[in-house]
């Protein structure tokens, strides 16, 4: 039988506040275990939240940029569930009238542009940790996640592939990032996906029985735990079984997922709103205020990058899943007095050399040892002719390296390109006479013969000479 996957995420957003969501206590990773819990936290009695008014102005941000509705009043409840590194024994989140409603992200597929619907996005808090690894025969329990504010983001069961799912977590992974509501950083669990996955026949209308797949904080690892889990419920549904309604976790080093426990459903949770919380009242003014503060949406970026600039969708796509590639993109395309570059030119040194020597260094554009206006003064040496790029990339290391700008480079080591046409001449005259094999075999119909005798004259010359020079005299001479 042939079958479709659907495939809907939730994903934690762990906003950027110095401190918690509904506490004063700081939200710093990597901090002693409990030393950063308030009494607030770990549910003492007698005391109450209050809410932080930064997690709600992030919450409205996210919710701008992605043309959702935010709501002008909305509720915190409490989600009642027992576990032990829940102190209150209920998680403040919110139920049914959440901040951010609807909205959508563009995702770049094989097929073209895609649109994601999303369904919501809440606040809530986090819960603490539960340690196993240091401890025999028991489990330590970290309170300073606890009360850690999270933008819960919701998406419909649009995505058709593992592919497509991945493509739409690094889309709203660069968004969050871009619009400076979470620092994205995935290591320490600042952003984590939790993926609702199941199969049915193609052309069902139909949905299949759901599995969600907990805690997902790698891309590579969402993507095969979705591959994995298609392949687990296809094996049952063809072998004539069903699918239990579950929650499951992926193992990596099976690659396989393993269930956890039942899925719970909403009436499971018991929401009620908190009576410690007043209902969230946002007014219109404060949401202009922080519409008019949002920068340039990658979207909008891309769009103007495709028809302002003429870049090709893959590189404006490119370009923009951090903002500051885009930034340090568009620096080195218009440098401060100087004259703006081919756009495809900058748009593939950025994509190419820069970003393979700031992946190798684990660095990103903001850190890069080459500024943009460096970058700018290389590309203006290879539009003008002054240097071959394939001498630029040597210039290009040694820049990394910290040796200076191009122009010196160039100077001090002597890499000025050769265009004159009588030095080239004495070149190509030379080649020919050495290598009559190779003309004749040109004169013959052999196109691979002239691009031989091409690299006979760049290596006569160590790579100084003119490439298009050097192809219209060689032309020109072969032809007499």
């Amino acid at each position: 039988m042939d079958w479709e996957t659907v495939i809907g995420l939730e994903t934690h957003a762990q906003l950027s506040t110095q401190s918690k969501i509904f506490s004063g206590a700081a939200t710093a990773f990597g901090a002693a275990p409990n030393t950063q819990a308030c009494a607030v936290d770990i549910a003492l009695p007698g005391v109450l939240p209050v809410a932080n008014q930064g997690a709600v102005e992030r919450a409205i941000r996210f919710g701008l940029a992605v043309g959702a509705t935010i709501r002008r009043k909305s509720i915190f409840a409490r989600k009642n569930y027992f576990y032990p590194d829940l102190p209150k024994g209920y998680q403040i989140s919110q139920y049914e009238a959440p901040i951010v409603q609807g909205g959508s992200v563009t995702i770049l597929t094989t097929g073209g542009d895609k649109t994601i619907r999303l369904t919501r996005a809440h606040l809530e808090e986090d819960a603490g940790k539960s340690l196993h690894e240091n401890f025999q025969a028991l489990s330590g329990i970290d309170l300073n996640r606890a009360g850690t504010p999270l933008l819960e983001i919701v998406s419909e069961p649009d995505l058709r592939s593992a592919e497509e799912a991945v493509a739409y977590a690094r889309a709203l992974h660069a968004l969050v990032r871009w619009i400076d509501v979470c620092d994205g950083n995935m290591q320490e669990g600042s952003f984590r996906c939790d993926a609702n996955v199941s199969v049915r026949p193609r052309g069902a209308g139909e949905l299949g029985t759901r599995c969600e797949i907990k805690n997902l904080n790698s891309f590579r690892f969402l993507e095969r735990a979705i591959q994995s889990e298609v392949r687990r419920q296809i094996g049952i549904l063809e072998g004539g079984g069903r699918i239990a309604q579950e929650t499951r976790l992926y193992d990596p080093e099976r690659d396989e997922t393993r269930s956890m426990r039942t899925k719970e459903e909403a009436h499971d949770y018991r929401y009620f709103p908190d009576p410690d919380l007043l209902p969230l009242a946002v007014s219109e003014d404060w949401i202009e205020e922080i519409r008019s503060q949002l920068p340039e949406l990658p979207q909008m970026k891309r769009a103007r990058y495709e028809t302002e600039l003429g870049l090709p969708a893959y590189h404006a796509v490119t370009l923009t899943q951090s903002r500051e590639t885009a930034e340090y993109f568009e620096r080195a395309l218009s440098p401060a007095g100087a004259a703006a570059l081919p756009p495809k030119l900058v748009a593939n040194w950025v994509m190419g050399e820069l970003s393979g020597k700031l992946n190798e260094a684990g660095r990103d554009a903001r850190s890069s040892p080459v500024s943009a206006a460096q970058l700018a003064g290389l590309l203006a040496r290879i539009a003008d002719g002054t240097i071959s790029g394939k001498i630029a990339k040597e210039v290009f290391d040694v820049m990394w390296a910290g040796e200076g700008d191009a122009d010196a480079i160039i100077e001090a080591k002597g890499l000025k390109q050769i265009s004159d046409a009588g030095a080239l001449e004495t070149f190509v005259a030379r080649v020919l006479d050495a290598n009559p094999n190779l003309v004749e075999d040109y004169r013959a119909g052999k196109e691979k013969a002239f691009n031989a005798l091409v690299g006979q004259v760049m290596k006569a010359t160590q790579g100084k000479a003119n490439p298009a020079r050097v192809n219209e005299l060689l032309r020109k001479k072969l032809a007499g």
